[in-house]
């Protein structure tokens, strides 16, 4: 389906277009595809238990303004750390892998190891404190 006005594909309510566009269902402005990082499709937590080595699950939602404050630190720490799997999920009401792991702010980062968690982040602080955490996640 198509935006009439813009011309951009639509899905549901949402469309995703320049942000300096407005969607044409309502007067909130769009999501750009550079800004809708976190992924509305969730591995089951069985598939997370399973994960082999060492992985980072990134909760949050793509309209959060601490998640996209956050987000240039958290991409920062993970470029120092290539072998981490980095999984960008979107969290919000009744998500089941989020509610598995009992998030209740944004972003948490879930950093696991042979997909067991090791430690929590929850509105880390800055790149250092990220660094930080994945160096004792690649540690174990």
């Amino acid at each position: 389906m198509f935006n009439r006005r813009s011309g951009h594909r639509v899905r549901g309510l949402l469309c995703f277009v320049d942000s300096v566009h407005k969607c044409g269902f309502d007067s909130q402005p769009a999501l750009t595809s550079m800004h809708a990082l976190y992924s509305e499709v969730e591995p089951s937590r069985t598939e997370v238990d399973a994960l082999p080595g060492i992985a980072v699950i990134e909760f949050g939602a793509n309209w959060c303004g601490v998640c996209r404050a956050t987000r240039p630190a958290i991409t920062a720490a993970l470029a120092r750390h290539p072998a981490v799997r980095h999984l960008r999920i979107a969290d919000g009401s009744g998500r089941p892998l989020g509610r598995s792991f009992g998030v209740k702010l944004w972003p948490t980062l879930i950093l696991l190891h042979d997909g067991k968690e090791i430690e929590r982040l929850v509105r880390p602080r800055g790149e250092a404190a990220i660094g930080a955490a994945l160096d004792r996640l690649a540690a174990v």
